[in-house]
């Protein structure tokens, strides 16, 4: 029900906007989050943004180098990232829920390779 687009290949300092369109359900007073997961390790949260009031909240590791936007038209969701680095090698997720703390409804991910 979420698809991310926008993955790929960028040598460092670089950026790349990743999509996040929703499909069977409009992203109305949803809470959608970015989260990442690097080789060998864990889920690490990225950002959350509330659609009902555009609130937007950015882990550390991403603050001003990550900005979400929203394209109400085309019910999709964007992360921009600039100023790549390697450790921003993961793949992506973008996740849904009406309810804030919670991620029901998720993509099938999309690959960023930071590299030289």
């Amino acid at each position: 029900q979420l698809v991310e687009s926008g993955g790929g290949l960028v040598r460092p300092g670089g950026s790349l906007r990743l999509s996040c369109t929703a499909s069977r359900f409009t992203f109305s007073s949803y809470y959608i989050t970015w989260v990442r997961q690097a080789p060998g390790k864990g889920l690490e949260w990225v950002s959350t943004f509330y659609t009902g009031d555009g609130s937007t909240y950015y882990a550390d590791s991403v603050k001003g180098r990550g900005t979400v936007s929203k394209d109400n038209a085309k019910d999709t969701l964007y992360l921009q990232m600039d100023s790549l680095k390697s450790e921003d090698t993961a793949v992506y997720y973008c996740a849904a829920d009406p309810l804030y703390g919670s991620c029901n409804y998720w993509g099938q991910g999309t690959q960023v390779t930071v590299s030289s």
